[in-house]
């Protein structure tokens, strides 16, 4: 069985791309990342993590989401292809710009200390979406039985929590670009 048009006309359809779609595939690719990567640094890193079935969900759902607008319609396999250059493309060149100091002002976000000495740090905690179970289950991964064995949590700029158990010795320098590092850890304890 043949398909109408043949063979050649048939793959050319379900797997080729017309020339006409190619900068739009290129620009929605470019303007999705960009919105991602503004929505981040609004939300904060914690949007990156997967700590429960809601947020794979989420992830999942704002992946098919993106992936709908990028491919387009019809979506074929060399859309796919274009799709993934640029924002492979895009996360070269943002890698590379965010090594300067500049951007990394503008669009890396900081660590973040949410826990100190035993105690969530509110304001901290609320402004990157830090729940009281996103810090128990840190302490746990952390091996950690009792919160008062935590000197401190940082939520990370890549969205995971770094644990730093009671008693640890703190250098100052390691820390010091971690928001609250100075008013929580190397102050009198609270």
């Amino acid at each position: 069985m043949q398909p109408p048009g043949g063979w050649g006309e048939y793959l050319l359809a379900e797997l080729g791309i017309e020339w006409y779609r190619i900068p739009i595939v290129i620009a929605s690719a470019v303007i999705i990342y960009l919105v991602f990567l503004a929505l981040v640094r609004i939300f904060g890193a914690r949007v990156l993590t997967v700590t429960s079935g809601f947020d794979a969900l989420v992830f999942i759902m704002l992946g098919a989401v993106a992936g709908r607008v990028i491919l387009g319609h019809p979506p074929t396999v060399a859309a796919g292809v274009i799709g993934l250059v640029t924002l492979m493309t895009m996360e070269a060149i943002f890698g590379a710009v965010e090594r300067t100091w500049a951007s990394r002002r503008l669009i890396s976000s900081r660590p973040v200390l949410v826990f100190a000495h035993g105690h969530p740090i509110e304001k901290a905690c609320r402004r990157t979406h830090t729940s009281p179970s996103d810090l128990h289950a840190a302490m746990r991964r952390a091996g950690i039985g009792h919160p008062a064995e935590a000197q401190c949590i940082i939520l990370e700029p890549h969205g995971d929590y770094s644990v730093i158990r009671a008693g640890a010795p703190l250098d100052p320098e390691m820390l010091a670009s971690v928001v609250g590092a100075q008013e929580y850890l190397f102050t009198e304890q609270r």
